[in-house]
């Protein structure tokens, strides 16, 4: 099991959300010698913006955002309360391969006037399928 905590509490980075997409966690994950990996990967970001402001979360497999290696994707719009918003995903790759280390990195894009808040963790587990 691994875990990235880019914020660890609300406000912080407090930049805003790009149309292209920006890492906001990577771990590696080992399962050389592992048959059928499965790989159950989770994470919280917060966002707050405009009612309506919308916002994608993918999880790839790899360090570099690749529209081939997305291996799960989330559409979130912001609500009407006009607050910080926690948006939690959980995903799995029952597909991974066997390696030494399998990487998986997640990232946010949307529209410029959302703004990601924090808190922002990634995390994932490997387990024998």
């Amino acid at each position: 099991m691994r875990t990235s905590m880019n914020s660890p509490f609300a406000g912080f980075p407090g930049v805003n959300i790009s149309n292209t997409p920006v890492m906001f966690g990577s771990i590696g994950l080992q399962t050389l010698g592992v048959s059928n990996p499965i790989i159950t990967l989770n994470g919280t970001i917060g966002v707050i913006g405009e009612p309506g402001d919308t916002f994608v979360v993918e999880l790839v497999r790899g360090s570099a955002y690749n529209p081939q290696n997305v291996i799960y994707r989330a559409e979130g719009t912001v609500g009407e309360n006009g607050g910080v918003e926690f948006h939690s995903f959980t995903a799995q790759d029952l597909a991974a391969p066997p390696a030494l280390e399998s990487v998986y990195s997640s990232f946010i894009s949307g529209v410029s006037t959302a703004v990601r808040t924090g808190p922002e963790m990634f995390y994932g587990i490997a387990a024998t399928g």
